[in-house]
């Protein structure tokens, strides 16, 4: 008897990723892009400058009109492009008004870039006084050590005690735990930008040595001293703005002339504005404040140079050999000995 059903082959379609397939792999690859571009943004805000942020603001507010260049491109590749003239594409099209400029504003600028130092500044402060927390070799001299923030900037103020002095008396000679706290407050100050001032600080007993050294010389010697310490601490010597010494004219104890702690060496990290006028920028003297006397500070700046183009007509100078001429008049004119009284003359009506 023969068999005529027919043969019925079932195949079965197996799948081995499972009914979800491979689209979760987009959707992390998407995600992970995204998450990219959001640390870029955050790292980029992080390091750009405050003038960057305006301009990037600026161009975000209008790409078209923004540009410091003059180009209405934000990215200049170092040529002016050529626009074709608007008739000969279509000539009923007329030109649509551009959007005003975006202006920076200078004082908003100067405003950002000082706020960002004085965190800056203010930072630093944190940190050296962690650092002398941290270190017991730094935590025994820690009543010795003062920072404070000052309009000029940071400043360090090392101080002398009665047991424990810097130097050698009448010397410029750094007691080795003084040169140890130069060494490790150097690696710290160097890691911001900041230029420095060092001036040196004598108490008001005069100096017995002989000849004309003084303390004026001893101060400014200290001062150098102090300076040289910090280079051998890898401090760059062309951040050093200045070093200066007082003597006892900037006492820190007014009130008690022969106290240890006049005797003292200021390090101050200065500001952008207090290098400028060191450097010359403004013809003033950081280090103080017109009219007030801080802490370490000399009572009262240098007086500003006086323009002889802004003075009146009446109050120029006069030339040398109009001066000689003036003076040789009134030395003829002037009476001799012996020579007879002149009757005065009479009252002009």
């Amino acid at each position: 008897m023969e068999n005529n059903q027919p043969i019925i082959i079932k195949r079965v379609k197996r799948i081995a990723g499972g009914h979800h397939g491979g689209a979760w792999k987009i959707a992390f690859a998407d995600f992970a892009t995204a998450m990219m571009a959001f640390f870029l943004v955050l790292w980029l805000l992080s390091t750009a400058t405050p003038e960057q942020k305006i301009a990037i603001a600026g161009y975000f507010k209008d790409p078209v009109g923004f540009s410091e260049s003059g180009t209405p491109y934000i990215i200049d590749l170092g040529g002016t492009p050529t626009l074709a003239p608007e008739n000969t594409l279509n000539p009923e099209v007329k030109s649509q008004p551009q959007p005003d400029k975006v202006t920076v504003d200078t004082d908003q600028v100067e405003g950002m870039a000082e706020q960002v130092e004085k965190e800056r500044l203010e930072l630093l402060l944190q940190e050296l006084q962690n650092k002398v927390e941290e270190n017991p070799q730094l935590q025994k001299f820690k009543d010795q050590i003062l920072f404070e923030i000052t309009p000029n900037g940071l400043r360090i103020q090392i101080m002398d005690a009665d047991n424990r002095p810097m130097f050698d008396s009448g010397s410029a000679r750094l007691k080795p735990y003084f040169e140890d706290i130069l060494l490790a407050m150097a690696d710290t100050i160097k890691a911001v930008p900041n230029k420095i001032s060092i001036s040196g600080h004598t108490d008001a007993k005069p100096y017995t040595g002989t000849g004309d050294f003084g303390n004026w010389e001893l101060s400014a010697n200290r001062a150098n001293a102090a300076r040289r310490a910090l280079v051998a601490g890898s401090y760059p010597e062309s951040q050093v703005a200045r070093v200066v010494g007082y003597a006892s004219s900037a006492l820190f104890d007014r009130e008690h002339p022969f106290n240890p702690v006049n005797r003292r060496i200021d390090i101050v990290v200065l500001t952008k504005k207090a290098q400028a006028a060191i450097e010359g920028a403004q013809g003033a003297d950081p280090t103080t404040t017109p009219g007030q006397g801080a802490p370490g500070e000399a009572p009262n700046a240098p007086a500003t140079p006086v323009d002889p183009n802004a003075l009146p007509a009446d109050k120029q100078p006069v030339p040398a050999h109009e001066l000689r001429e003036r003076l040789n008049l009134f030395e003829d004119a002037a009476p001799k000995p012996g020579d007879p009284a002149k009757p005065a003359e009479p009252p002009k009506q």
